[in-house]
């Protein structure tokens, strides 16, 4: 029970249907099983429901909100209804991001549009988030932030608005870290590598490459034999967010299977 007593925001903690879990839910549904009364966010209230009932289900306590996060009046209410709720914020967890569902592309093709639909879920959806959140925290004078970046921030990587995005968390991250020391505010993030949830998965299926094929490309890719899944990030982000990690500020992680230390 790691999270006993604590109360949190998951941003993203909805699922897109597919054949494995999500981060956002997996972060959500770990959170509550480790005490925690979670307030789950997604744009689509029914997938919001779908983990709170999870949850329930399991014995912990949950409760949905919609919020869309390219809209700052949208998270503000969110933030304002959730606190109301949980009564104090102790976690926010940032799990928000699209690259090719988002219009991404290689920079030669990449149109004003889509960088920005990228963008704006990617990265101003999460400061916008901790804009609202921060208030609360700095009165409580506590308080843990955990974002998802990604290994494509830091690795080569072909599609220019979820690089640029993923580097900006990381960026903001450590910002929010420095700028709240004062307030017993922690801030981390996260690069998860490959890993295996419906939407990594899904939107790399075409005509001509079988789910099959593309499981076995990105398997073949990681050092440690076979891609991540859901649980492999959200157990990271209990330890970042529990007291376990209380002297740990500003940090990214990889949680990638080795491939950040391959050579070659």
């Amino acid at each position: 029970m790691r999270l006993e007593n604590k109360t949190a925001i998951v941003v993203g903690g909805g699922q897109q249907p597919g054949d494995s879990i999500g981060n956002g839910k997996a972060t959500a549904v770990l959170f509550a099983r480790e005490g925690a009364s979670v307030a789950v966010v997604d744009k689509d209230g029914e997938r919001a429901q779908n983990t709170v009932d999870m949850i329930l289900d399991e014995g912990g306590k949950a409760f949905a909100f919609c919020a869309d996060v390219t809209s700052e009046i949208s998270l503000k209410t969110m933030v304002k209804d959730a606190h109301n709720v949980l009564g104090r914020v102790d976690i926010l967890h940032n799990n928000v991001g699209w690259s090719l569902a988002g219009g991404d592309s290689i920079i030669e093709n990449i149109t004003e549009e889509n960088f920005d639909n990228v963008i704006n879920v990617n990265l101003r959806g999460m400061v916008m988030t901790c804009k609202h959140v921060l208030p609360i925290m700095r009165k409580q004078k506590a308080g843990s932030i955990v974002s998802i970046s990604s290994m494509a921030a830091i690795e080569s990587y072909p599609y220019v608005a979820y690089k640029t995005s993923k580097s900006g968390v990381i960026a903001m991250t450590e910002q929010l870290a420095y700028m709240n020391f004062q307030y017993n505010i922690r801030a981390n993030v996260i690069l998860p590598g490959l890993m295996h949830t419906a939407m990594a998965i899904d939107t790399r299926v075409t005509a001509e490459k079988t789910r099959e094929q593309v499981i076995a490309e990105r398997d073949a890719k990681v050092p440690l034999g076979k891609m991540g899944t859901a649980w492999d990030v959200a157990y990271c982000a209990l330890f970042l967010a529990s007291e376990e990690a209380k002297f740990i500020t500003g940090v990214a992680i990889p949680i990638d299977g080795g491939a950040s230390v391959r050579r070659g």
